[in-house]
């Protein structure tokens, strides 16, 4: 799924993914529980079914205990009333709240 959608990211974003170390990098494998968290999103009406791809990456990063994850998805991920429903469903399955930005949040100006 990874390589798959850096296929369609901008060329930028592809290059800025090819300069993580491997060593600092930790791939998750898709399993069955995510598969049943991310379908929980789509049926409690967080986002529709076109987003599952989306729903599957928060599932992911919500069982494999990620401290944040970061995006440039505005419309299905880093928005206010996505995050609220989406950590809802964590919180009533028994997983923690899962932080979620944009890289802009991240930024460092030098302050």
């Amino acid at each position: 799924m990874f390589e798959t959608e850096l296929e369609l990211a901008p060329e930028k974003v592809r290059d800025l993914i090819r300069k993580i170390e491997y060593d600092d990098t930790e791939f998750v494998e898709e399993t069955d529980i995510a598969v049943e968290l991310a379908t929980e999103y789509i049926n409690e009406n967080v986002v529709g079914k076109t987003s599952y791809p989306d729903c599957l990456h928060i599932a992911l990063a919500t069982i494999n205990q990620a401290d944040l994850l970061v995006s440039w998805n505005f419309k299905h991920i880093v928005n206010i009333d996505r995050i609220r429903g989406y950590n809802s469903i964590n919180i009533k399955n028994g997983y923690k709240q899962l932080e979620i930005r944009s890289p802009r949040d991240l930024m460092n100006y030098g302050n």
